[in-house]
């Protein structure tokens, strides 16, 4: 394939692409081609996508190109990398553990198989930190992601390899998953989209712990639109999951491109749980601002989940007793120090101490409830610093504030997670330095469509961040 043709495709939206496909003007193998060249050229100093399966892809597209296109699902072959936390079956998945470094299940997620019915073709696991634990992609197996941007940079995480593949053109829509802002923190720094869907909007699973709430399957893209695609091409009800809700009447895209403003929005610094370096406070104070050129009312107003930082450490920390805990005792050399501290304290709760997490959970749910009923969108800072560097294992201070544990920097994500809506990182403006900024909407609960048409509005609005780049030293 030619420079100038696989450029032409990489710089397609995916919304684009899926349209050339349904139209046979192009073929999910002559995708997989460009892709293949890209990522040859532009991912060796980022290493978004360590683990590459272009054969079974290739065998995938060649089966898909058979059948009419009236059966080639709804993305009709679009390439689609899988995080490394979720089987695809035959394809190395490490979890970014040397527990599981040479792990290749014989068994898809039970989303990955939704994905495929729907005309996606596995071709890459993207790279994450180890278990999917801190948001700052490295792990001992499969090394660090770099921030296209900034090599230099962290480029977030955990679905750091995700954002950064699309951000450098290796991707056009990208799966991800989220805990406490794993889709939301590496779109903000890559300036990129991810969208953290209600509770058990999609269907996943077999997994450790079904009956979780807090860690989430999602989508990410270079815009909402091609983020609404993929959301599409995600849900579909599996009983695999005792939690999955029902696919919607709508289809998220149609509902996104109608760019449905919202009538009162409320602007929050940083809910009230977070220090914010000034700089990112200002470009995001701003960019929720140009809603008003839309005639839609923003006011200031931060409602009260100041317990939600410790509610959230608790939940989590049981559930990394639940998911790692007999990891712990049968492999206590092979995991790093961050997951070992997580499950310790885990263990280190009362009954008394759950409880009252689970109470407050309760309390925050119910006052998020109150809240909508007044404002149609919830908007604040998705990150709370600009990219740091990647040397850095989490962040420790902001704006002259110490935080103590590798989890604190993320209590504006987190934070949303205890609410059960679904919320969305879309870029809204570059640093002094020219590094990408994020603003998190959160919506009503299994509102991602009102909340994925009042984005794509704004995302029109606000001024363009360019992608896909090359990498930036």
């Amino acid at each position: 394939m030619s420079a100038n043709s696989t450029n032409e495709l990489i710089n397609a939206t995916a919304c684009e692409i899926r349209d050339r496909l349904v139209q046979k003007d192009i073929k999910p193998t002559e995708l997989l081609d460009a892709l293949e060249d890209r990522i040859q050229a532009v991912d060796g100093p980022v290493n978004a996508l360590p683990t590459l399966c272009f054969e079974r892809a290739r065998d995938f597209a060649k089966h898909l190109e058979t059948k009419p296109i009236e059966e080639r699902g709804l993305l009709a072959g679009i390439p689609v990398p899988v995080k490394d936390l979720t089987a695809v079956k035959g394809v190395r998945t490490t979890s970014g553990s040397p527990i599981f470094a040479d792990r290749i299940p014989d068994w898809s997620d039970v989303l990955v198989e939704t994905m495929e019915t729907n005309g996606a073709i596995v071709y890459a696991k993207s790279n994450t930190p180890e278990f999917g634990a801190g948001a700052h992609t490295f792990n001992p197996v499969l090394g660090i992601t770099r921030n296209p941007w900034d090599l230099s940079k962290s480029a977030a995480g955990s679905s750091g390899g995700a954002a950064a593949a699309l951000a450098t053109g290796c991707a056009w829509l990208a799966h991800g998953s989220d805990m406490g802002g794993s889709l939301r923190n590496p779109a903000s720094f890559c300036g990129v989209v991810g969208l953290r869907p209600s509770m058990h909007r999609l269907s996943d699973g077999p997994g450790t712990s079904p009956f979780q709430t807090l860690s989430m399957q999602g989508p990410m893209a270079r815009n909402v639109a091609d983020t609404a695609l993929l959301l599409d091409a995600m849900v579909g009800f599996e009983n695999i999951n005792p939690l999955a809700q029902p696919s919607p009447e709508t289809n998220f895209l149609s509902t996104a491109n109608k760019k449905t403003k919202p009538i009162k929005v409320a602007y929050s610094p940083d809910l009230g749980v977070s220090p914010v370096d000034p700089e990112i406070a200002e470009i995001c104070k701003n960019a929720a601002l140009q809603f008003e050129t839309a005639e839609v009312i923003v006011e200031e107003v931060t409602p009260n989940l100041i317990d939600a930082p410790e509610v959230f450490k608790r939940l989590r920390g049981l559930d990394f007793v639940v998911g790692l805990g007999p990891l712990l005792d049968q492999h206590p050399d092979k995991l790093k120090e961050d997951i070992i501290w997580n499950i310790e304290y885990g263990r280190s709760l009362s009954a008394e101490d759950i409880a009252w997490a689970e109470r407050k959970r309760g309390e925050i749910y119910y006052s998020i409830q109150t809240f909508f009923n007044e404002f149609d969108l919830l908007i604040c800072p998705t990150t709370i610093v600009p990219p740091f560097p990647v040397e850095q294992r989490y962040v420790s201070e902001c704006a002259g504030q110490k935080l103590d544990t590798y989890i604190d920097w993320l209590a504006i994500v987190s934070t949303i997670t205890l609410t059960a809506s679904p919320a969305i990182s879309i870029p809204c403006g570059l640093t002094k330095t020219g590094l990408p900024v994020g603003l998190q909407l959160v919506g009503k609960p299994q509102g991602e469509g009102p909340l994925l048409s009042a984005a794509n509005l704004l995302e029109e609005i606000l001024p363009k961040i360019q992608t896909p780049i090359n990498p930036r030293k």
